[in-house]
């Protein structure tokens, strides 16, 4: 079960040329997983820093075509594994049929303290409810 957030390409996501700078990508990401957490696990990131952080672990993103000002992206956010305080997903971001880019990342639940805390029980069990299964 992915979720999907509909992200236009506007002046400030691009370099001179038009095309989206690629560091302006991770916000977009960045910009899904706020999204992901408040609608999806009913828990906002305002409320979540506030007694700690979800920080990236690991990322890996391979960058297929350009975007430019004015495209319609859709970044589609699916789980693919949920473990005691961290999670794995996959983003792509697509305009059309175009694949834009493909990122896998791991993000790891952080509390007060700056260490690694299990996932409240209701947040794991709407990650693990949204767990991609692969055949």
């Amino acid at each position: 079960m992915a979720f999907e957030l509909a992200q236009k390409v506007l002046f400030k996501h691009c370099d001179p040329a038009g095309i989206v700078f690629f560091p302006r990508y991770f916000e977009m990401l960045n910009d899904c997983m706020e999204a992901f957490f408040a609608t999806e696990l009913d828990w906002p990131w305002e409320a979540l820093h506030g007694r700690g952080a979800v920080p990236t672990a690991q990322i890996e993103t391979r960058f297929t075509a350009p975007s430019r000002h004015g495209d319609d992206l859709v970044l589609r956010l699916t789980i693919v594994s949920v473990g005691r305080s961290s999670m794995t997903y996959r983003m792509t971001a697509t305009c059309g049929d175009s694949l834009r880019f493909d990122t896998t990342a791991t993000l790891v639940n952080v509390g007060p303290e700056g260490r690694p805390t299990p996932w409240p029980d209701a947040v794991r069990t709407k990650l693990t409810d949204r767990v991609e299964q692969t055949t």
